[in-house]
């Protein structure tokens, strides 16, 4: 793969040489044993970020880095937003950079200035003084350190999943988010799905009693584009599967599950233990698809097919996180909570609380959702932009910008970001160790026990 960064070997070999490298670490005697990566102590002058509010800003100028499939099917969206403007656009195929203008251009949007053509382009298009946002869409190996860069040159950073790969490169985000009073967040999507942020509704409002549990994830049949020979470029998301047993995506589903837990309001991660099953998935999808000769034939898969991960928080909810793109079967994010007085799952969308229902038999969900629905899609569910993953794509680049104009403190943080993100390095630790519970560190240093808003927002409108 060409013009990649420098992979650690704990990333790089998620499998049994980081086993044999994780065995020589002594076994805590807790029931959740350390990693080693806790706690990071604050350097002088560093503070939280958790209720910090955005600098208001009349106009919310967006760079973006990264212009394959996902970044260009967001371009539209973000500069359609009411007071959004696309200053900038970089990949490191300049005529990707070129096809962004035009298209921009082609709508009748301001042209951007186009940055290309080497690795480091993005560097010089974050020199620029016109950019407040950096959104970033790039592969996954190059987040942590694009991030880091957009953060310390000033600049506000929304960033693709996951913002980070490793533990310490997690931790090094949110202290550097902390120096520079810039805010850094996950640009999740299925959090502000319309499902997602009613069932959030429903559970503040105590619809299911006392949440005691939930289930989310990612379960996307990919192999046909993970095999694609233009999709992904250099074929970058299937050869994480041969050098990584981490849950690469589980945050689709966990996140709002995380959500309707209040976690990092209220409540934390606090060990998360994870299970894979073999990968067979996709070799048996390339001996049966894939000619002779492909390049994909010289590769090694070791990332398993499903790989479950198993949280419990500070208060003692269980939550399910999954990850599978390698085996045949319908989409589903899973979206499931549960109390003690009901649960909802999605997929198809059905639910069954008391006293409401009785009989053992599920009902439609759909009522619940009209009369919970959140004021975000209320406002814009008829907004002619809304489009992308069912609508979801522009309600959170709506909102962000929103934030941005209107001076508010962003829904998601750097705090949620890294603790959403986390199971991804802490799935390869307790794999290693034999699916063991290891520790979730406590990026807010404490600061999760305090209550505070968060996707449940109150209702308010774009500045004029």
């Amino acid at each position: 793969m060409a013009d990649l960064p420098s992979v650690s070997r704990r990333t790089l070999f998620g499998g049994a040489l980081a086993a044999g490298a994780l065995a020589a670490i002594p076994v805590s005697a807790d029931a959740a044993e350390t990693t080693g990566a806790e706690s990071s102590p604050r350097r002088p002058g560093q503070r939280s970020m958790i209720g910090v509010p955005f600098e208001r800003h009349q106009t919310v100028r967006i760079g973006l880095i990264g212009l394959g499939n996902r970044g260009m099917s967001m371009i539209g969206g973000w500069s359609a937003v009411p007071g959004a403007v696309v200053t900038a656009v970089c990949d490191i195929r300049a005529e990707r950079a070129k096809a962004a203008a035009d298209k921009l251009a082609a709508d009748g949007r301001p042209r951007p200035a186009e940055y290309g053509g080497s690795a480091d382009a993005f560097k010089k298009m974050l020199s620029r003084t016109d950019i407040d946002l950096v959104y970033i869409a790039t592969p996954w190996e190059f987040h942590y350190s694009q991030s880091k860069a957009a953060l310390l040159s000033g600049k506000h950073v929304g960033v693709e999943l996951p913002i980070a790969t490793e533990l310490d490169q997690l931790w090094d985000l949110v202290n550097t988010s902390e120096q520079t009073r810039k805010h850094l967040f996950l640009a999740e999507n299925c959090s502000y799905g319309r499902n997602e942020l009613a069932i959030l509704k429903m559970a503040h409002e105590g619809v299911f009693g006392e949440v005691t549990n939930g289930h989310g994830g990612y379960l996307h049949d990919l192999r046909e584009l993970l095999f694609s020979d233009t999709y992904y470029t250099d074929a970058w998301r299937r050869k994480w599967h041969t050098r990584s047993t981490a849950s690469f995506y589980p945050m689709h589903g966990l996140a709002p599950i995380a959500a309707c837990m209040d976690v990092n309001r209220g409540d934390r991660f606090a060990t998360l233990r994870a299970t894979a099953t073999e990968p067979k998935g996709l070799a048996d999808y390339r001996k049966r698809h894939m000619p002779p000769g492909h390049p994909s034939w010289k590769e090694t898969y070791i990332n398993g097919d499903l790989v479950s991960c198993l949280i419990e928080t500070e208060q003692g909810r269980i939550i399910r996180a999954e990850h599978d793109v390698s085996s045949p079967r319908p989409y589903s994010r899973i979206n499931s909570l549960a109390g003690s007085r009901g649960i909802v799952e999605d997929y198809p969308a059905r639910i069954y609380v008391e006293p409401d229902h009785s009989g053992h038999a599920w009902k439609d969900f759909g009522p619940y959702r009209e009369r919970h629905d959140h004021w975000l899609w209320k406002k814009l569910k008829d907004d002619p932009n809304l489009g992308g993953h069912g609508g979801m794509d522009y309600v959170l680049q709506w909102r962000i910008v929103q934030q941005m104009r209107a001076g508010l403190v962003p829904d998601i943080d750097v705090y949620d970001s890294a603790a959403w993100c986390s199971p991804v390095p802490l799935s390869v630790v307790s794999l290693a160790r034999g699916g063991r519970p290891v520790a979730v560190p406590d990026f807010t240093r404490g600061g999760w026990s305090k209550p505070r808003a968060g996707l449940d927002s109150q209702p308010s409108d774009m500045p004029k």
